[in-house]
């Protein structure tokens, strides 16, 4: 008899949401105990790949990475120097996820975006060569990492797909619709053969927003709230549209603009927050886990936020719940 393949399972920890680094090592060691895969960080007010090595220091075998670092917050060297010193430190565990965040909040840091998906490609083109050790510049030049480093790139449309084909590992994308994931990875496979990459061999990490509660009204609740929150931003707008969702974010658009995110969440589809969220029970959670794998998910990420309860007491809650089966 065959023996079952084990579905991978990991968790991403947010630092947009007000938590201390010491949560984050907490998390880590139990996500470990659990047999969960990976403890990814994202990266909003806080340093994801400092909490990555902070997280491999007290972890043994957990793989440990960024969902994801933003790419105009780091000069590509320094970006893979960092990334080579946590590999080193964890022994060959990172999962370096990289990503060019959105244009209104890096304006408000004074950044100029420009570009953002030829800076995507020459930024993850340079971090790759410079792991590998290609980069020349005199005594500056790159050290070769001893370990492999997979390098996922965030995209959320065909293009930025295509960018992870071509030079990455893995797609990482974020609050995409089930439906539209096999439009994403095909196009991220077509342009790795294209590159003379092996597509069979790409894989795809999603971030998962996850509401565990025995109370599915609430959990359903809570998760239009936060794609509430999500759809301020433009790029997850037009990305619902393009998965046809188009008439909604015209209303959610609207009523946000009034500065009204409680009533712009009764007007998110429930359609969208089943295409997207993981929520309800733990075995409606499963099951619905289980879809994503189906649509292409190598790896899912529990990106969890509480149902009626404090965000620390949540995130604990659903490891326990949602741990991988041994």
């Amino acid at each position: 008899m065959d023996t079952p393949v084990r579905e991978r399972l990991g968790i991403v920890l947010s630092t947009v949401a007000d938590a201390d680094i010491r949560e984050f090592l907490e998390f880590g060691q139990l996500a470990e105990r659990l047999g969960y895969d990976a403890v990814l960080v994202s990266e909003g007010r806080g340093d994801a790949l400092a909490a990555s090595q902070a997280i491999a220091a007290v972890t043994s075998h957990v793989r440990v990475g960024t969902n994801i670092a933003n790419i105009y917050y780091r000069h590509p060297f320094l970006c893979a120097a960092t990334a080579r010193t946590v590999s080193d430190l964890s022994g060959g565990r990172l999962m370096l996820g990289l990503g060019m965040s959105h244009r209104q909040m890096l304006a408000s840091l004074g950044i100029d975006m420009g570009d953002a998906r030829t800076k995507l490609r020459d930024y993850v083109d340079y971090v790759r060569r410079a792991l590998a050790g290609e980069v020349r510049r005199g005594m500056l030049s790159s050290l070769p990492s001893r370990h492999p480093v997979p390098i996922y790139v965030a995209g959320n449309t065909v293009e930025s797909a295509a960018v992870a084909g071509a030079l990455g590992d893995g797609l990482m994308p974020y609050v995409t619709p089930r439906s539209h994931l096999p439009l994403l990875l095909d196009a991220a496979r077509t342009a790795a053969a294209a590159a003379g990459r092996d597509p069979a061999v790409f894989r795809c990490c999603l971030s998962i927003p996850t509401f565990v509660s025995a109370d599915e009204d609430a959990a359903r609740s809570a998760a239009r709230y936060n794609l509430a929150y999500f759809a301020q931003l433009p790029n997850y707008r037009r990305q619902w549209r393009r998965a046809g969702y188009g008439t909604a974010m015209d209303a959610v658009k609207a009523t946000l603009e009034r500065g009204q995110r409680r009533d712009a969440a009764r007007q998110i589809p429930d359609e969208l927050v089943e295409e997207v969220c993981v929520f309800g029970t733990p075995e409606r959670c499963r099951a619905q886990l289980a879809a994503f794998r189906a649509a292409g998910v190598d790896l899912p990420l529990l990106a969890v936020s509480p149902v009626d309860e404090a965000r620390d007491s949540a995130t604990r809650g659903a490891l326990h719940a949602l741990a991988p089966a041994s």
